[in-house]
């Protein structure tokens, strides 16, 4: 790819944003970044843009943004925002971060999009390969960029990339060695015009390019990834908990197999997977099929299911206090997220709910809720709404911080109980991101 003395806008100042501003830089051409934020909020950003002495502006869009080659889009930026729309009536083209990475990477790259267990996976992902005697890089929306790797990766190595249907909205080439879709479940409807198959034909775009030399990895028991499969050239493989595939990875009773072409291949315990719930069950299939297309050693990959802790803000535990534990699963962005976490433990549950709502339906956890959970604390802009659905079944209470919620709980729970930050929100009312809100959540536990 060509770029060289090329001007390139990039739209967006946080942390994709910088990467790929950067990395124009390093491939000579000429960045110019530009973020609606004012530039208080913006500090790090352009701290880091001064530093790089590129260009930038803060906010505005201003007409600089339309001179240029093409234009990088950040996933944070709306379809619809009026910077995208008028570079859209003239012609630019517009391109993802992860687009523009893929384009100068010359790797093996296993692509990981769904709902949920994006992150988990993706880690997972990397764990296994690492273990296995493999160099892989762990990337993409898990928190590093893949344009801030991009071209520190070799021929012969390999990206696990964890990418969001915002990602994949703006990519052309991008073409996966191996692309996982996990499940898909209403989510980010907001963005969607509250379409489930608009956000549904964003997750296809991950096999739109692949050829009959790769693959894609499905989840069979999930009734909207097959609904919305659509034809491909890829080779498909399958994980399932509820029934046998001929090609890919399921549960049978307590053991879990992996077969090729009907031939069985791989197998372990399921006691070998020591992430705790059924859905990293589903995970792990999912890496194990990934693993066994490349060949990897069965020992060393259940090796690396028996070792891998988990990652950081989905359902972590903080501490326990008096035999009360406090969980911090602050990814949980989503329903589904919620339904997976309230299902995965059997003890009574003090459960923090609410945010930046995007057009999330609580019918769907409703049952569990009553079943599971002992009281709600509703917080962030969508708190009315929290209380307004469940208060007439369970006990709510509205709280203004995280802060508040946690000095609450410490004296309305007793030993054998949960309290669990599985919001289902977005986090943008009170927080930068996930990240920030499970980390305020985490300092207030650990001042108790």
């Amino acid at each position: 790819m060509e770029i060289k003395n090329k001007k390139i806008s990039v739209i967006g100042a946080v942390r994709s944003g910088i990467s790929v501003a950067k990395l124009v830089k390093k491939l000579g051409g000429i960045p110019f970044v530009s973020d609606m934020g004012n530039e208080m909020k913006l500090k790090d950003s352009v701290d880091e843009l001064k530093k790089e002495d590129i260009e930038f502006e803060t906010g505005r869009h201003s007409d600089r943004v339309y001179d240029c080659e093409f234009m990088i889009v950040s996933p944070g930026v709306p379809n619809d925002a009026p910077v995208i729309t008028k570079a859209k009536e003239i012609e630019i083209d517009l391109i993802s971060e992860v687009e523009f990475a893929f384009r100068v990477c010359n790797c093996n790259i296993i692509a990981i999009t769904g709902t949920n267990g994006k992150t988990t996976t993706t880690s997972l992902c990397g764990h296994v390969f690492n273990q296995s005697g493999c160099n892989m890089f762990v990337a993409g929306n898990i928190g590093l960029p893949f344009s801030e790797i991009a071209l520190d990766v070799q021929e012969n190595e390999f990206v696990a990339l964890e990418v969001s249907s915002f990602q994949l909205d703006l990519i052309d080439e991008f073409k996966p060695n191996i692309a996982m879709i996990l499940n898909i479940t209403p989510d980010h409807l907001n963005r969607y015009e509250n379409k489930v198959e608009n956000y549904a034909s964003s997750k296809q775009k991950i096999y739109e390019n692949q050829d009959e030399n790769d693959y894609l990895i499905l989840n069979k028991d999930n009734g909207e990834v097959l609904k919305y499969l659509n034809d491909h050239k890829s080779r498909s493989f399958y994980f399932s908990l509820n029934e046998e595939v001929d090609n890919g990875c399921f549960k049978k009773e307590d053991k879990i197999y992996f077969r090729l072409n009907s031939n069985e291949e791989f197998s372990c315990n399921v006691s070998d997977v020591k992430l705790k719930g059924e859905h990293n069950l589903a995970n792990a299939m999912a890496v194990i099929c990934a693993a066994k297309i490349y060949k990897l050693d069965n020992e060393r990959i259940i090796k690396a299911l028996k070792t891998f802790e988990g990652v950081e803000h989905r359902l972590e535990l903080i501490r326990e206090i008096d035999g009360v534990k406090f969980i911090n699963d602050s990814k949980a962005t989503n329903v589904d997220s919620v339904w997976y976490a309230l299902r995965s433990f059997n003890e009574p549950i003090f459960l923090i709910l609410g945010g930046q709502d995007k057009g999330n339906d609580y019918k769907q956890i409703e049952a569990l809720v009553i079943e599971r959970v002992k009281k709600i604390y509703a917080i962030g802009s969508s708190a009315e709404k929290v209380f307004n659905f469940f208060h007439s079944n369970v006990k709510v209470e509205i709280k203004n911080s995280l802060d508040d919620v946690v000095a609450a709980a410490i004296n309305e729970t007793r030993k054998g109980d949960i309290v669990l930050l599985s919001p289902a929100c977005a986090s943008f009312d009170m927080f930068d991101n996930y990240e920030h809100r499970g980390r305020v959540f985490k300092e207030a536990v650990n001042r108790l």
